[in-house]
């Protein structure tokens, strides 16, 4: 009966699954941009105060031509240039002024207005009819390039289409090869695999309906980071399932039987990850940058959604094949238990006759990786958002190359009109300004100005250029706003700073105290945390100079420390929950030095696949093309791989093992010599 009835709730699922995916449908989130700034930074209110200038609706799109040869443009390269700038200024609908050409005579320069309002399909429908329209006609030895704020959001919305596709093609494969690996048969897969990317598939769904339903904004990153959450987690939780199922049909003559007993074990531990990673994932609420708020929905959707088929689905399709699923090694009543043979039982044991040495060598290695913090610079410009070649990054480097820095993107400086002149003046006093010029007044009061920078644009010169005008524009006009390109990416740079400071506290406090409900003990909670910090702070520290120093990035994106430790953080515990709740379960009857050996032996063969799986899925992200995501592949799997093969099976066995039956106190109490005796557990 009871076998029944997990089938009609498992097709139940899978129905409703697939009705919510018919209703809701895909959407178009993943072609959206990432919107690192909130709503409530200074240059986002610039934006809105904008709105009410004449032409305030209006964002300007940037056409810079030159030639091919780099030589200086001739009278017919001019006129080739104007007729581009009236062939997109009819495709746009508006009018512009006529082009600029750079002193060196090498470059032209031309701004046509567009509709600050598209977005998405629309944003990149109309730039890429703009470009087609720059290079209808013109001469084979012109070059055209289109570029500025819409261009950058276009390319990167059009470099996201077609790529979650992709990302999620390679995943699947990645996920099946590791899998037909892991087990050594040919169907096995097959059932994790379908279950997980069913799930997937309706994670991604799921997660993107809730955010837009409380408001967030899901992006093209933000789908790509969930899918690869989703696959890694649901690969871990089937591994967990499956390995324990093995493990009972040693025991269990009947594969049902066998089946039942392997969700009743694995499923606290499952169900105990999961809350941990899901909790994790939304302190990202906590956090002001729209983008992150909305990966804490969307992820945390999806790791629900994903332990569901798990736990629900996947149960019912392996009691269907039985012990035949294991084709050609199909486990036997009676094989010798994993918990007592085996690799990992002689790495544990060996690890537990030197606990003190093994520490400390672990540990200071960990800490020397820690120090690759200290040479990482962090923050991405905007130019250097893109793995992938991208015609706004090639003609802002052009324009940058003959134009002064700025000249075609500057700053804005909202204010009072009453106080116009004091205003003006104190942006003048501004060092870092190389020109301010009057842009207009609105109904409602207020004036505006443009100013150009002398900073490259996103350095630590405008950077300090931005502050220094803010501090001076805000002590003639409390409510004066200063706004732009450069104002953006400092905003987001502070946004990401708050974050961090927000966010970790957070994660670690929700990892806490699953730990400490999960475990009931005072002190292995605190160690556990303790290691997986040190283990993640590592990989920050690896991953961070690999990215710089042999990838050749030019620095670590301002969100990428955040996300990095996150996911370590979260998913780490992962592998600690399956660790610590089978090293609980043995310890009664064993012991606290053996019962850590017998559970290295039992899990870690499934810590060890979970490991390379998880790791192998997160390198995937290297085929998105953001560097922030490439950057957050390298970080988290070379992390989770110290975390499975070091942290997992190293350091905590050797910790537990000298710290003994302590480390489980008030849980379990020393004393006992067998098994359950007057209610307290043996735990030496």
């Amino acid at each position: 009966m009871v076998r029944r009835l997990s089938w009609v709730l498992a097709l139940v699922i899978v129905a409703v699954s697939g009705a919510l995916m018919g209703l809701l449908g895909g959407g178009d989130s993943a072609e959206q941009s990432p919107v690192p700034v909130p709503a409530g930074a200074e240059s986002a209110r610039a934006d809105a105060a904008r709105a009410q200038f004449p032409g305030g609706d209006l964002v300007p799109v940037i056409l810079v031509v030159s030639r091919g040869d780099g030589a200086a443009l001739t009278p017919a390269d001019l006129e080739a240039a104007d007729q581009a700038r009236q062939r997109m200024l009819a495709v746009a609908g508006a009018s512009g002024p006529p082009a600029q050409v750079s002193e060196d005579r090498r470059a032209a320069v031309a701004v046509v207005p567009l509709q600050a309002d598209l977005s998405g399909f629309a944003l990149n429908d109309q730039v890429k009819a703009l470009r087609a329209a720059a290079v209808e006609g013109l001469p084979a030895d012109v070059r055209a390039e289109v570029t500025g704020g819409p261009a950058f959001g276009a390319d990167i919305a059009d470099s996201f289409s077609g790529a979650n596709l992709t990302l999620l093609i390679v995943t699947a494969a990645v996920v099946a090869l590791l899998l037909i690996i892991t087990y050594r048969s040919p169907v096995l897969w097959l059932a994790p695999l379908l279950v997980i990317g069913f799930a997937d598939r309706v994670g991604a769904v799921v997660g993107s309906a809730v955010a837009e339903a409380v408001g967030m904004t899901p992006d093209g990153s933000t789908s790509g980071i969930t899918s690869v959450l989703v696959f890694g987690a649901g690969t871990n939780y089937a591994l967990l399932l499956i390995s324990r199922y093995r493990e009972e049909l040693g025991r269990n003559p009947s594969h049902q039987d066998a089946l039942d007993a392997a969700v009743r074990r694995a499923g606290p531990a499952i169900i105990a990850s999961n809350a941990t990673v899901v909790l994790a994932l939304l302190t990202l609420l906590l956090a002001s940058s729209p983008s992150t708020r909305s990966l804490g929905v969307q992820a945390a959707s999806g790791l629900l959604v994903a332990a569901v088929f798990v736990l629900l689905v996947l149960p019912p399709l392996l009691g269907v094949f039985g012990r035949k699923l294991f084709w050609p090694f199909i486990p036997q009543v009676g094989d010798r238990a994993l918990t007592d043979s085996g690799i990992w039982h002689r790495v544990a044991a060996a690890v537990a006759r030197r606990p003190a040495q093994v520490a400390v060598v672990s540990i200071g290695a960990l800490a020397l990786l820690c120090t690759g913090l200290f040479s990482t610079p962090l923050g991405l410009s905007q130019t250097e958002q893109f793995r992938v070649q991208a015609e706004s990054v090639d003609g802002f480097d052009t324009l940058a190359a003959h134009f002064p820095s700025g000249l075609t993107d500057p700053t804005q400086v909202i204010a009072a009109t009453d106080r116009a002149a004091e205003v003006q003046r104190a942006i003048e006093d501004t060092p870092g300004v190389v020109s301010v010029a009057p842009a207009g007044t609105a109904p409602n009061g207020l004036s505006q100005w443009s100013v150009v920078l002398a900073g490259a644009p996103a350095s630590d010169e405008a950077f300090d250029t931005i502050d220094g005008l803010r501090n001076s524009v805000h002590q003639v006009d409390a409510d004066g706003l200063v706004g732009g390109s450069d104002a953006k990416a400092r905003d987001a740079a502070t946004a990401a700073g708050h974050d961090r400071a927000v966010v970790v506290p957070a994660i670690l406090a929700v990892v806490l105290l699953v730990l400490y409900g999960l475990l009931r003990s005072a002190l292995a909670p605190l160690i556990l945390v303790a290691v997986t910090v040190l283990s993640a702070l590592a990989a920050l520290g690896l991953g961070g100079w690999a990215s710089v120093h042999v990838f050749g990035f030019p620095a670590l994106d301002n969100t990428a420390p955040l996300f990095a430790f996150l996911f370590l953080v979260a998913l780490g515990v992962d592998y600690t929950i399956f660790l610590v709740t089978r090293a609980r379960e043995e310890t009664p009857e064993h012991g606290t030095r053996d019962g850590i050996i017998r559970a290295v032996s039992a899990t870690g063969a499934v810590i060890s696949s979970a490991g390379i799986v998880l790791a192998a899925v997160f390198c995937v992200l290297g085929v998105l093309p953001l560097i922030v995501l490439t950057q957050l592949g390298i970080i988290v799997g070379l992390g989770i791989l110290l975390d499975t093969f070091l942290v997992r099976t190293v350091i905590i066995p050797a910790l537990f093992t000298l710290i003994g039956p302590r480390i489980w106190w008030p849980a379990l109490q020393s004393g006992d010599h067998g098994g359950r005796k007057g209610g307290r557990h043996r735990a030496r």
